[in-house]
């Protein structure tokens, strides 16, 4: 089964927005074994828009559009849906009634209009999907043998569809395959050199088990797509694969990821071993920190940053001693662990990470080289550094910085 999805806005075409719901709706397709055939962002335009739905009926049983539902004059989605399905619109008294709550309970700086009501309106043949966070409801819409679902672009309202209304409807209307997913994470190995250990390996994959390597920054992610109609053959048979590979690249092969980020993996060791963490950064900014903690629940086990990015605040906060930079240089192993050594101590946690280096595009307070970098990690039993040479485009040099001290670090809690 194949779906197509389509995102309605000027915003995502000229790069004010970055188009984040196509890649949830993917996901939560891909999940029931629903397969997106393509995603088309098109103008608030009416002959685009139509351009957009017909060539869509073409070739998907499932068209989902995002976009284009709110009460301003620009926002003209319906009325294209209504010319399209030789359709008028009509009003539905459950919408207007959600609507007329929402003003009363929680819009208090402005009296409801004309046209906020006009929210209500939607096509004679589609069925409305209530919006429970918004004014603007989803629509359901079938023609002939294909559906077309139409929903607001705000994310947290079209999440909250997607989940509650459309996935579920997709799976009692839709006879789908299983589309199974296993992703090998490696270490250590450029792409191509991992193609060239595994060529005969992948060369006899069944046909219904397609490959796909994901190179992101210090690692090269292997995932085995297989669909069919079972999904304990297909569990069975994407299994023996992956010990098939083993003994060709088992030394790089670090685990299987699944929906879960290495930090939010990292957060449930944290909870689960009772142990806690920090971070000092340097020239990662605080990305460390950020990344630690947009995972809910953090505060469990996440006491905080230093974020010494000048050399006079890893002397005056971290109270590296300013005779270590002197002799070592800021970019050092011997300062990378007293940072990592001083802020487990300054904020009582029981493992750091730190990190100092030169990201570029020139030398700052240390003659060495652009894309140098030091990792250190504090556990409660000792302190160790890493060295690494990151390249020369700055933000691959902290994002892949970011990477490794994320998979130092977790080694080390899994040995604890």
């Amino acid at each position: 089964m194949f779906a197509e999805i389509i995102t309605i806005g000027d915003e995502i075409l000229i790069g004010q927005i970055v188009d984040t719901n196509s890649a949830f709706i993917s996901k939560e397709l891909n999940k029931i074994g629903v397969s997106v055939y393509q995603i088309t962002s098109v103008q608030d335009e009416r002959e685009h828009i139509l351009k957009a739905l017909g060539e869509a009926k073409q070739h998907a049983q499932l068209v989902i559009l995002t976009g284009g539902l709110g009460p301003t004059k620009d926002d003209i989605t319906k009325h294209t849906l209504c010319e399209f399905f030789n359709d008028t619109l009509v009003q539905d008294l459950d919408v207007l009634a959600h609507v007329e709550h929402l003003f009363e309970k929680y819009i208090t700086t402005s009296a409801i209009s004309e046209i906020n009501r006009d929210q209500a309106l939607i096509p004679a043949k589609s069925e409305a999907l209530h919006n429970a966070y918004g004014t603007a409801p989803g629509m359901w819409i079938r023609d002939g043998e294909t559906v077309f679902v139409s929903l607001p672009g705000v994310p947290f309202e079209m999440k909250h569809l997607i989940t509650d209304a459309v996935i579920p409807r997709v799976v009692s209307e839709f006879e789908r395959p299983y589309i199974l997913h296993k992703t090998l994470v490696t270490y250590g190995m450029g792409e191509s050199a991992i193609a060239e250990k595994i060529e005969t390996w992948e060369n006899e994959l069944p046909d219904f088990i397609k490959l796909a390597y994901l190179p992101n920054l210090g690692r090269v992610r292997l995932r085995l797509t297989a669909k069919g109609l079972d999904r304990k053959a297909l569990e069975m048979a994407v299994e023996r694969e992956i010990d098939k590979l083993n003994p060709l690249i088992g030394e790089i092969i670090y685990g299987l990821e699944n929906e879960e980020t290495l930090e939010a993996v990292i957060g449930k060791l944290c909870v689960a071993k009772g142990v806690t963490l920090s971070t000092a950064e340097s020239f990662t900014g605080g990305k460390i920190a950020q990344q630690i903690t947009s995972v809910p629940g953090a505060s469990a086990y996440f006491k905080g940053s230093v974020v010494s990015y000048a050399t006079a605040t890893k002397i005056e906060v971290l109270n590296v001693d300013e005779k270590l930079i002197e002799n070592h240089s800021v970019v050092s192993h011997e300062v990378a662990e007293a940072m990592a050594h001083n802020v487990r101590d300054l904020l009582g946690t029981d493992f750091a990470i730190a990190t100092t280096g030169n990201a570029g595009p020139t030398k700052g307070d240390s003659d060495v080289g652009i894309g140098t970098v030091f990792i250190a990690i504090a556990t409660p039993e000792r302190v160790f550094t890493e060295k690494f040479m990151m390249g020369n485009h700055r933000e691959r040099v902290v994002q892949k910085s970011v990477n490794k001290a994320f998979e130092l670090l977790q080694k080390e809690i899994l040995k604890f």
